[in-house]
């Protein structure tokens, strides 16, 4: 459960994701994970029949880590997914104890992707 007070620092994640989709946010997908000094981020944008992949920005690394370093450690997330629809965020968070150690990040990254989406498609030639 998310740290209600931390809510502006989650807007300016929804910011820098639709900066960095580089056009309409409306259905953009972040998945990240994070750890002391560390994240990892991934964004996917719904374009209907597939999908593209953008990197996230360092401001939007930074930003990420800022906002798990503001959870009290006991709560900190290992993977949030953060969904833009209908100009509004939800976020949802995995903790560590539900994660598989033999699991691969990229692994992970790609079960959530195609719970979200599907088998649609992915470009990920984000240049």
């Amino acid at each position: 459960m998310a740290n209600l007070e931390l809510g502006p620092k989650y807007e300016e994640i929804g910011r820098l994701v639709a900066e960095d989709v580089r056009a309409d946010p409306e259905g953009a997908y972040l998945y990240a994970e994070a750890g002391e000094g560390w994240v990892e981020v991934s964004i996917f944008k719904d374009l209907g029949e597939s999908l593209i992949y953008r990197e996230g920005s360092h401001d939007l690394c930074w930003a990420l880590l800022d906002v798990w370093e503001a959870e009290e450690p006991d709560k900190r997330w290992s993977a949030l997914h953060y969904v833009i629809s209908d100009g509004k965020f939800e976020v949802s968070f995995d903790y560590w104890e539900a994660i598989d150690p033999e699991e691969s990040s990229l692994d992970r990254r790609e079960r959530a992707t195609r719970e979200r989406f599907g088998d649609k498609a992915v470009d990920y030639s984000d240049p």
